[in-house]
């Protein structure tokens, strides 16, 4: 599906899933995400060693091993190269606006993770203090990492990535972004708790995130602070 969607080129990308408390599945290096087939799954172990498979594992697997090492709640972890939320972490900007209820509710906000050389391990450590906290972030100048329970709520995370990132772009080309107030917000919040996701970080509200466990008082302190830093400067 996500070479379908266009989220990655030739043989870019990589899948896993936890199977075990030591295996996990992931697809191998080489092969184009539209052509695998199940016999090309290869199974590896928690130190990276492939057990099974007849396909060589991908180098960027080291990635998804430190995550599921990062998040014992994680069970799927999908890497790839989704064009306009890329576009945006080429350009360095992240997606953590207060914007669109289905966004701030499944994922509150995707955060920018400084550049990582792939293939070594270089490329997890700027992404580790924010997968401790987030189920998407993007990469930059590289790509997008998303987390799930499984392998389709992972890849769900991934569209969700990407059509926000469609829709904030659009957005900015017609001239105006409304952001949600912080009333709104903390009612989004709220139906993350009822949800049973609570504790993720929020979206930003003015560039600070809104916090699963913060207040409307607080909320409101942080728009007249900005308001009055507004002010002080005409």
């Amino acid at each position: 599906r996500i070479y379908q969607r266009g989220y990655v080129a030739a043989n870019d990308g990589n899948i896993s899933a936890r199977i075990g408390e030591d295996r996990i599945l992931c697809t191998p290096t080489g092969v184009s995400k539209g052509y695998m087939k199940e016999s090309m799954l290869a199974i590896c172990d928690m130190d990276g060693a492939q057990v099974s498979g007849e396909m060589k594992i991908s180098s960027e697997l080291r990635m998804h091993l430190e995550v599921y090492q990062l998040r014992q709640d994680c069970n799927a972890v999908i890497h790839a190269h989704p064009p306009t939320a890329t576009g945006y972490a080429v350009a360095g900007i992240d997606l953590t606006q207060c914007v669109l209820p289905e966004v701030i509710v499944s994922l509150g906000g995707v955060p920018l993770a400084s550049y990582g050389t792939p293939g070594g391990p270089e490329i997890v450590e700027p992404m580790k203090p924010l997968l401790e906290k987030h189920d998407a972030v993007l990469m930059a100048n590289h790509g997008v990492v998303t987390l799930g329970s499984h392998v389709m709520d992972a890849h769900f995370k991934m569209e969700t990535v990407e059509h926000f990132a469609k829709i904030a772009l659009t957005a900015h080309q017609l001239g105006t972004t409304n952001t949600l107030t912080g009333d709104q917000v903390q009612d989004l919040l709220e139906l993350r708790t009822r949800f049973g996701i609570a504790g993720r970080p929020g979206c930003e509200l003015g560039g600070s995130p809104a916090s699963a466990d913060g207040s409307r008082e607080e909320l409101v302190e942080l728009i007249m602070g900005q308001v009055l830093q507004h002010l002080k400067g005409q």
